[in-house]
């Protein structure tokens, strides 16, 4: 069982809503975390707007020491091309499958969703296949088992093979982040069920989006869900946001009351 090793506070700087004029907007997510011994910037959202959201919130991306990617999807690792050409030392912590795959959205039109990787030097590069302790107290959840359900969002999302066919996407590029209660889910394809199963530790934390879109899961589904997070982590408080739609977000609210929090870009905890 890790040890506790003090305060940390994390701050979004990505997502898709925001209540602060002066932070942009995109659908993406990025946020910071800082511990008492390391900074750590997990996922880059889509674009160049990490940068100019940090640089509005006084944070100094260069002093980043390690950079997460929770999969190989653009809306979370578009912004390492840019968070590199600004920071020459963080190490970037990925899926090997992240980085070679081709990923597609069938929803609404079909459509490319693979990130564009610049290139890492290898003494930056750390690939991770397997779940395992990649730094003093810095864990990553890795292989995670699909015993849950799965979002139904997933339905839409596509890795096309050497051959050109596609076939579903089965999410084994997708990793999760865990240090002293704090866990990050990213973009939770492969379940929030599944990936805190997966996680050996106590959680008190969880950040990230759920993948619960609108029209896709029925109330009574969110409602389910719901109950079942409250039962098995009543000590748990769950911050949510970027793919998790407002509609959903309000059913499992009606349910999980103070244990349920929206976070949007300028958000910040500290603990």
């Amino acid at each position: 069982m890790p040890t506790t090793r003090g305060s940390m506070k994390w701050t979004v700087l990505v997502d898709n809503r925001s209540s602060d004029p002066v932070l942009e907007t995109e659908h993406g997510l990025s946020v910071l975390l800082e511990t008492a011994h390391n900074s750590i910037l997990l996922d880059t959202g889509a674009s160049d707007v990490l940068i100019r959201n940090a640089e509005r919130m006084g944070i100094n991306l260069s002093a980043v020491d390690y950079v997460f990617i929770s999969h190989g999807h653009s809306d979370h690792a578009g912004g390492l091309k840019y968070f590199m050409a600004i920071n020459d030392h963080a190490k970037v912590v990925v899926s090997p499958h992240a980085m070679c795959g081709k990923f597609f959205s069938k929803r609404l039109s079909l459509h490319s969703i693979t990130a564009e990787w610049p290139e890492i030097p290898g003494e930056r590069l750390l690939t991770v296949s397997q779940s395992s302790e990649i730094a003093d107290g810095l864990y990553v959840i890795a292989d995670i088992p699909h015993t849950h359900h799965l979002p139904k969002g997933n339905n839409h999302l596509f890795v096309q093979n050497p051959d050109g066919e596609y076939t579903q996407d089965d999410f084994s590029h997708e990793l999760a982040f865990y240090t002293d209660g704090f866990l990050f889910t990213g973009c939770a394809h492969s379940g929030l069920e599944n990936i805190l199963s997966a996680c050996p530790f106590t959680v008190r934390t969880v950040v990230g989006g759920f993948h619960l879109l609108d029209l896709h899961e029925t109330e009574d589904e969110l409602r389910n869900l719901a109950d079942r997070l409250m039962r098995q982590y009543p000590e748990t408080a769950f911050h949510t946001s970027h793919c998790t739609s407002d509609k959903a977000f309000h059913t499992l609210h009606d349910v999980m009351a103070e244990h349920l929090h929206a976070f949007s870009c300028g958000t910040s905890f500290e603990s």
